[in-house]
């Protein structure tokens, strides 16, 4: 009997391609917006599927375990994991996977893009241009922030936080300083990058504050009211790492009394909806969560969402296993 797995949505073929190739049955949900739980649990329900391939939208908990309690792998596509209760599935025995290190460089270029879209005001004069405002040349016309040797600091210098650093250091002439849990002595070596004792000193230093850290109860909120008036009123904030780490609301309010100069958004608190007044507001810049969507990082996510189904399968354990 054939090993069978189920995708939540459409993702790259070659993940697919990959897993059928090993003679595995592959069923696709045909979603075109994140599926509910309860319409996961009912597809799932169909075949007891050995593995689901799962993307970040997707709600994973006990009530998906007690449902489908034959399924023993959930493989995530994406770094993160914060859709999946991940205490309750080590303590039933089931394995999550993720994608670690496939689109670093994505999303360090696409943190890049929001600031220099903050600071050479690109979006307001993009926005001005089609209203059919612009008359002519003006010396006073959306005068921005160079860059070089401005002061980035950077919350959370893993894979990604760090290529941000190489790339402002080598690309910008720009002072990098950054926090971390763990000390990263590459990025002061590659980079000249200092080492700060909290978030605290870094948002009162940095000229723009970049926020690169995973989803967990320590980091929830990690930029709040009150830290967000440690910085300076000419900074600029950008996260592309995960919406509920920065308290929108207060983001907000921060942005409409010019407590900070703008922020850049790919993720938010409460996705898809955004918090009041953000839309309106025309010192941010707000993608739709798509900081890795590039071809070659979105096929390099496939490829490896593929090999940990594979590994799982084939009676190993899964390369990209959380809990190691």
């Amino acid at each position: 009997m054939s090993k069978s797995v189920f995708v939540t949505r459409e993702i790259p073929a070659i993940a697919i391609e990959r897993l059928r190739s090993r003679g595995y049955t592959v069923d696709v949900g045909g979603w075109k917006v994140p599926p509910t739980q309860r319409e996961i649990i009912r597809a799932l329900k169909k075949k007891p599927y050995d593995a689901v391939l799962t993307l970040l939208t997707d709600k994973i908990d006990a009530t998906v375990f007690d449902a489908v309690p034959h399924t023993k792998l959930y493989a995530n596509y994406a770094i993160g994991y914060d859709n999946v209760d991940i205490k309750e599935a080590q303590k039933r025995g089931i394995f999550v996977t993720n994608t670690p290190g496939s689109y670093s460089d994505s999303i360090a270029e696409h943190t890049i893009a929001l600031v220099l879209s903050l600071t050479a005001r690109i979006t307001e004069s993009d926005r001005f241009v089609r209203a059919g405002k612009y008359k002519g040349w003006s010396p006073m016309n959306f005068i921005g922030t160079d860059l070089a040797g401005k002061t980035i600091g950077i919350v959370g210098t893993g894979r990604i936080g760090a290529s941000v650093a190489h790339h402002f250091a080598k690309g910008f002439d720009s002072k990098i300083i950054y926090y971390d849990v763990v000390r990263n002595e590459k990025i002061e070596k590659d980079c000249g990058a200092t080492f700060v004792p909290s978030v605290e000193e870094v948002l009162r230093l940095a000229d723009i504050v970049t926020i690169h850290v995973p989803l967990l109860e320590s980091t929830h909120h990690l930029i709040n009211e009150a830290r967000l008036h440690m910085m300076k009123p000419t900074a600029y904030l950008v996260n592309t790492s995960r919406g509920p780490v920065i308290d929108e609301v207060a983001l907000v309010n921060a942005l409409k009394s010019n407590v900070i100069r703008g922020a850049g958004l790919d993720v938010f608190e409460f996705e898809p909806k955004l918090a009041r007044g953000l839309t309106k507001l025309s010192n941010v810049v707000l993608t739709p969560h798509i900081a890795s969507a590039r071809e070659h990082a979105r096929d390099e996510m496939a490829r490896v969402v593929a090999d940990n189904i594979i590994d799982f399968i084939e009676g190993k354990i899964p390369r990209n296993n959380v809990y190691s």
